[in-house]
């Protein structure tokens, strides 16, 4: 069983952060695993451990990103695969689709038996990006799970969360899923798997070498502006004994026209 794990670095959402003439500015040296994709990288090594086979991180970003996947490694996974986009500016304005885009590129061409995302990035929480990569890869895609499980006939079974209630689905191989991560607790790394994630192969492929052409992963969203929340209105009190503060309330009700 081979699974290959999508990744991304993102800013570090507990660090501070400010918006400043329309935009957002974070502490550029405080990046993270994106958690959603850890509890990825965690399942899949759980089914590696349950039923043997390889784990493969992912990740397309700058040199810094490295850094991400190497912290995957020290988790358990077997190797690592950096798209790197050093000296492009454009990686700055990369979008969901763009990222797609990518990673379809480089999928098409490998053999695995699942392609796992995490359900979104903790950054901007888009969550489109492993949606689009199973539609480009005309692939079968489950999203938000929170368990899977394989069987002897190589298919996956998966629980996913919706918005009421759960649903289990069973998909074949060569699938694309998208994890909660509410589905388990990604283990911290060792002292012994980071020394061990050092000499694990992290092979570097230039995006340029892909052979793809910039219009395909060309944005198709913009980002105008970041703004601050408005301050909430100070509410009203109504400050009285029962009767009359009931009465006073169906009052400011009604010239509300809460009730017709």
């Amino acid at each position: 069983m081979k699974i290959f794990v999508s990744v991304k670095m993102v800013p570090d959402v507990s660090a501070p952060m400010l918006v400043k003439n329309g935009e957002l500015i974070m502490d550029a040296d405080r990046t993270v695993l994106n958690a959603y994709d850890a509890s990825a990288v965690e399942e899949a090594l759980v089914l590696k451990e349950a039923y043997a086979g390889e784990v493969v991180v992912v990740s397309v970003g700058p040199a810094k990103a490295a850094e991400t996947l190497r912290k995957a490694m020290a988790m358990g996974a077997d190797s690592a695969v950096h798209i790197t986009t050093e000296n492009m500016e454009e990686e700055l304005l990369f979008d969901s689709y763009s990222y797609a885009r990518i990673l379809a590129v480089y999928y098409k061409d490998q053999y695995y038996d699942a392609l796992f995302f995490g359900k979104q990035s903790q950054d901007t929480d888009a969550g489109l990006t492993g949606s689009m990569v199973a539609e480009i890869l005309d692939i079968p895609y489950v999203s938000n799970a929170i368990n899977i499980t394989r069987e002897e006939d190589d298919k996956f079974v998966i629980t996913r969360q919706t918005d009421n209630n759960q649903e289990i689905i069973k998909t074949s191989s060569s699938c694309l899923i998208t994890c909660s991560n509410n589905m388990n607790e990604p283990r911290i790394p060792s002292l012994k798997g980071i020394i061990a994630s050092k000499k694990k192969r992290l092979q570097k492929i230039n995006l340029r070498d892909l052979h793809i052409n910039e219009r395909d992963y060309k944005p198709q969203t913009k980002l105008i502006e970041y703004k601050t929340l408005p301050s909430r209105k100070a509410g009203e009190k109504l400050e009285d004994d029962a009767e009359k503060t009931s009465k006073m309330l169906a009052e400011f009700l009604y010239q509300k026209n809460i009730f017709q």
